[in-house]
């Protein structure tokens, strides 16, 4: 028998992990004034229902198939699946690069807005950011050790906290209304198409980045068969929300004929301007307070996906099997965890002697694991239909458009995303397009030597080639 983790995650609990991967408070204040300053502008609150629509068909297919194929692995084992091992390889590759880069450039963010926090609005030292980083790196490392529950309480409270101040700043905004009374521009469907609209979509699927991590828990779900189809919607359904009526606040709050200009001009700070002007000073504290806490909770969801990625590819004996080990009191991953934690050391220090700029290394490393991530969603959706067609021929009760449609229709709206992201790397890597070019590369590359090191797995190997992708059980 295979090692396998245990856990009693819910709902709740697993959307909540979602949630605080995408840290909804860092995407109000950083990311809706991107998609309204550079995007489609009053448009913008409609980007978010789009993108919604599009994961929800995609979640048709996906969690259809995770209904026939109860394999842990999420992308790695679907992709596998519908694919092929070579390509499934190539793909877990790509995961566990793009995950790894939004980790440390995670960590880079929340050093500097620590340091921010504590130099500035709490008049205590100036500790450089770095030192920030290894604080965060620490407390991560030891949560990430102990059983799955302890970081999904964590990760509970810290959402609801966020939750609670965008819900406060709703309100508030509503009930006062802006300069221009509340006007609802979103409604004018001419205004969806006005602006850079592709920038605005591929921004908004980014913010729903981390969907997966709904079928990665999966073996520490209480029920999964009911557990991760039901928050995998469910994330979506909440995400898109928050989002669409957070941005529609945010131009009234502004006022239509305003609130272009100053997001363009001045993202974040024309929100955090935004926060004290409906809600006070005090708030705009507690604002910078949650978001380094919002930034740790990402960390740590992060963190968690990692040591579950290195975890499977050590049980197909792909890795070192070590890595495969679970602690026999918290259930957990504990040797895969250490191993992230190391990585994520040593990357900070290969990192700190290049002296990057913190800001400029979020953008880069967290642009080019968003862009692996999409590219991971449309290989999933494409893998769906081969798999689930397999699976009716074999006379499994499943409708054409669950496993033809909604997964083409996703396919095809990933597709196009996607293609908008490789036109605009440059702008979603915050790099100069040499340098982006090279990260690109580095993504399909990867692809590349998961399937001729699958290869070679299938003609020395055989026995390792069979277990890719989790198939073996």
């Amino acid at each position: 028998m295979p090692v396998r983790l245990s856990g009693s995650m819910g709902v709740a609990e697993l959307v909540f992990t979602v949630l605080a991967f995408n840290a909804p408070l860092s995407i109000a204040v950083g990311f809706i004034p991107v998609v309204i300053g550079a995007g489609n502008g009053l448009g913008a609150p409609l980007i978010f229902v789009v993108c919604a629509v599009l994961l929800i068909v995609f979640a048709v297919g996906f969690t259809t198939m995770g209904r026939h194929l109860p394999n842990p692995g999420a992308y790695y084992a679907y992709i596998t699946a519908g694919l092929g091992r070579p390509l499934g390889l190539g793909c877990a590759f790509v995961a566990v690069f793009a995950y790894f880069f939004i980790l440390i450039g995670s960590y880079a963010f929340g050093g500097i807005t620590l340091q921010a926090l504590v130099r500035d609005m709490l008049n205590g030292p100036d500790i450089e950011w770095w030192v920030w980083v290894l604080v965060l790196q620490a407390v991560a490392g030891v949560l990430g050790y102990f059983r799955i529950s302890l970081s999904a309480k964590i990760l509970t409270v810290a959402m609801c906290l966020e939750v609670v101040v965008i819900v406060a700043y709703n309100a508030v905004v509503l009930f006062r209304g802006g300069p221009q009374g509340r006007p609802v521009p979103a409604l004018d469907l001419s205004n969806f198409t006005s602006g850079a609209v592709g920038l605005a979509l591929l921004f908004g699927v980014t913010c729903f980045a981390g969907f997966e991590a709904t079928a990665v828990f999966r073996e520490e779900t209480r029920d999964p068969a009911r557990t991760v189809p039901r928050a995998a919607y469910l994330s979506v359904i909440v995400m898109a929300v928050m989002y669409a009526v957070t941005t529609g606040v945010v131009i009234i709050a502004f006022g239509p004929d305003a609130v272009v200009a100053a997001t363009g001009a001045d993202p974040t700070g024309a929100m955090l301007g935004s926060f004290r002007l409906y809600l006070g000073q005090v708030a705009v504290d507690i604002v910078n307070v949650l978001l380094c806490s919002s930034i740790f909770a990402a960390v740590l969801a992060t963190h968690n996906v990692c040591a579950r990625y290195l975890y499977s590819l050590s049980v197909d004996a792909v890795l070192p099997r070590s890595l495969s080990v679970v602690h026999p009191r918290h259930a957990s991953p504990h040797r895969a965890s250490v191993a992230v934690s190391a990585l994520v050391f040593l990357a900070t220090a290969v990192l700190l002697t290049i002296n990057l700029e913190p800001l400029r290394l979020y953008a880069a490393l967290v642009g080019i694991g968003g862009y692996a991530l999409l590219f991971l969603l449309l290989c999933t959706a494409v893998a769906v239909i081969p798999y689930l067609t397999r699976m009716r021929r074999q006379g499994r009760a499943i409708s054409p458009a669950a496993s033809v449609a909604a997964p083409g229709l996703s396919a095809m709206g990933l597709a196009f995303v996607l293609a908008l992201a490789s036109r605009n790397v440059a702008v979603l890597f915050g790099a100069t397009q040499a340098a982006s070019n090279v990260l690109l590369a580095v993504v399909y590359g990867l692809v590349l030597v998961g399937v001729v090191y699958g290869l070679w797995l299938r003609s020395r190997k055989p026995e390792v080639y069979q277990r890719i992708g989790r198939q073996d059980i």
